[in-house]
């Protein structure tokens, strides 16, 4: 299914599962969800556990994680994308619970010097694109934290 969203590509800051995300990147927040019967972070965020069928809320956690994987983008395969390139995406690994894994941009870094299990910490940017002119969304981006 083709997205047709006039925003696009920003992210759906409406969606009833990630909104709350959203709004505490806007605050300064990172916001996971995490189950309250088995005490499970979840990611990503869904109508319930999917360990014990519990109820999620949305707790905040420290923003510390791990460089798990990234990819240099140096090829704008979307228009929206290509006054941006070169940029790093990653998937960084939450302190809380390593196997949360947020998909995510790279900034303040030199893609040549990465290392898996390198430290990164959120910083909230914001996020536009040329395309979806007048708009932006806080976002979490992660950068290395030595």
């Amino acid at each position: 299914m083709a997205i047709r969203r006039d925003d696009f590509p920003l992210p759906d800051v409406d969606d009833p599962l990630t909104a709350p995300y959203f709004a505490g990147a806007a605050r300064g927040e990172l916001m996971i969800t995490r189950c309250e019967a088995c005490d499970t972070y979840v990611w990503y965020p869904d109508e319930q556990c999917p360990h014990c069928r519990g109820e999620l809320t949305w707790a905040p956690v420290s923003g510390d994680a791990t460089l798990f994987s990234w990819a240099v983008v140096r090829r704008g395969f979307l228009p929206a994308f290509a006054e941006q390139v070169p940029f790093v995406t990653a998937l960084v690994a939450i302190d809380e619970d390593p196997a949360v894994r947020l998909a995510t941009y790279l900034v303040e870094a030199d893609p040549e010097t990465l290392e898996a299990d390198e430290p990164v910490r959120v910083t909230f940017r914001s996020l536009a694109f040329p395309t979806v002119p007048n708009k932006s969304v806080i976002v979490p981006m992660f950068e290395p934290h030595p």
